[in-house]
């Protein structure tokens, strides 16, 4: 039985972990580098990191913390944010990156996903989408939530994995920081349309939010959230613990 995973993520600003709802009015949280560090001991299986205003900055994404972060941890650590080339690749993996999240940037360049992996391999290409429902449709946002590409979210998605993608973070606007659950109905036709791994984001609110989404959802590798970790309300180790007695298989 394939291991489930608990990823907690680290949106950075300014060098600062912060966290928003629906990817808006964004409050300060604490230093990434001692997040990390504390998720690591607790417990967590990956991390994601998210420079989340590098690509509407038009910026690089942030080093300096990502070295430091990648020399205190041990666990896999993926890395978003500005990702717009294949030297941006090249340099997130140099900083001690496992994954490199692209989002943004393979929007601008379609063709960047095929190229990445068959540099670096399918294992280290991410495909982090942010949609949204617009007119009944799920919707493709850029630029961290900020702008709508127009483009309908599943053939995108599906495009990415055909090109080389080796796994995929799905981003619901809809319920992101909401805390009242995971997009169940947007994770179920995500699941259904790719065989790579695909990890849930946005809306939990509670432990049971993880049960709910592995039980009715088995298809889901991954549950990721921020604000419930960054603030204490869910515990990784009570959180696993309470999988492992719902029959969901996590590494304890």
């Amino acid at each position: 039985m394939i291991t489930k995973r608990i990823i907690p993520c680290l949106d950075v600003k300014n060098g600062r972990v912060v966290k928003g709802v629906n990817f808006l009015g964004l409050a300060d949280v604490n230093s990434p580098v001692e997040l990390a560090e504390f998720y690591s001991d607790c417990g967590a299986d990956e991390l994601v990191f998210y420079d989340i205003t590098a690509s509407a900055e038009g910026r690089a994404l942030f080093t300096d913390i990502l070295c430091e972060a990648a020399r205190k941890v041990f666990i896999p650590l993926t890395v978003g944010g500005g990702i717009n080339t294949i030297d941006d690749f090249d340099r997130v993996l140099k900083c001690g990156a496992d994954k490199v999240s692209v989002n943004s940037g393979a929007i601008k360049n379609p063709s960047l996903v095929g190229e990445a992996a068959k540099k670096y391999g399918d294992q280290c290409v991410v495909i982090s989408a942010d949609v949204k429902r617009v007119d009944g449709e799920f919707r493709v946002f850029a630029k961290g939530g900020r702008e709508d590409t127009g483009m309908e979210a599943l053939g995108w998605i599906k495009r990415c994995v055909d090109n080389g993608a080796g796994e995929v973070v799905l981003n619901s606007i809809d319920t992101d920081g909401v805390k009242n659950g995971f997009d169940l109905e947007m994770l179920d036709a995500v699941s259904n349309i790719v065989n790579v791994p695909v990890i849930a984001s946005g809306g939990a609110g509670c432990v049971q939010d993880f049960v709910t989404l592995f039980k009715t959802l088995p298809k889901v590798d991954a549950g990721l959230a921020a604000s419930i970790f960054h603030f204490g309300e869910v515990k990784i180790r009570d959180l696993k613990e309470e999988l492992r007695r719902n029959g969901i298989n996590v590494r304890l």
